[in-house]
């Protein structure tokens, strides 16, 4: 019942905002959009009954152009994070999650960077746009480093493109663990229960300085906090 609830609501509030979003994207206001965003998640999470404990956001200067990386156990992780992230964060996803009606159109816009994971080459410029927003723009980005859900609700091994990322535009690191979302929303389940889900935002890990050749220590570094 929570689950249709929630499509009813998507349904009309895509029928509603689609005329603001057009004036939006007319007048180049991208804050909003993501402002927008923002709330409906919060809504999405209260139809869902989730209740979302958060620690170490006094890890986060709200000013500070980040990384944030964090585990990937269900659907519900990035809606969640956009959410509950104390910033009017970007994120890279997979270049099909664009194709969907409007919803594509003010992801594109608002500044989210597909990527091609079947191609290096097309990979590789999704990284280069987004650090070129990190740096002109002040962007900050959330990357799943696993590169897609665990099956088992564990950490599995990460992918180098987001400390690419984070190495070329000089910015921290924040690791974010989630908890409790894998026994709500399990990969292959289509409706979520309702339960209590923890965010534990870990202090941030450096890059001034380093270069590629640092990456293996980034990368174990961060795959132990979030694994904690």
């Amino acid at each position: 019942m929570r689950t249709i609830i929630l499509l009813i609501f998507y349904l009309v509030g895509l029928i509603l905002l689609t005329p603001v979003l057009l004036v939006f994207l007319v007048l180049g206001k991208k804050e909003p959009v993501l402002d927008i965003g923002k709330w409906a998640m919060g809504v999405s999470r209260w139809i869902l009954g989730l209740k979302v404990e958060v620690e170490g956001l006094e890890n986060v200067d709200p000013h500070q152009s980040y990384v944030f990386m964090a585990n990937h156990v269900s659907f519900l992780d990035g809606p969640l994070l956009f959410y509950v992230i104390p910033q009017r964060v970007r994120v890279i996803l997979k270049k099909s999650i664009f194709r969907i009606p409007v919803a594509g159109l003010a992801m594109r816009f608002i500044g989210f960077v597909p990527i091609d994971k079947k191609s290096i080459s097309k990979g590789k410029r999704s990284i280069d746009q987004a650090v070129q927003a990190i740096k002109e723009k002040g962007y900050s980005f959330l990357i799943f480093p696993e590169g897609t859900r665990s099956h088992d609700g564990k950490l599995h091994q990460f992918k180098r493109g987001g400390f690419i990322l984070a190495v070329a535009a000089q910015v921290p690191i924040i690791p974010i663990t989630i908890k409790g979302t894998f026994e709500l929303m399990p990969r292959g389940k289509i409706f979520p229960r309702r339960g209590k889900i923890k965010v534990i935002f870990h202090p941030p890990v450096e890059t001034a300085g380093k270069t590629v050749a640092d990456i293996p220590t980034l990368l174990s570094h961060v795959f132990t906090q979030i694994g904690t």
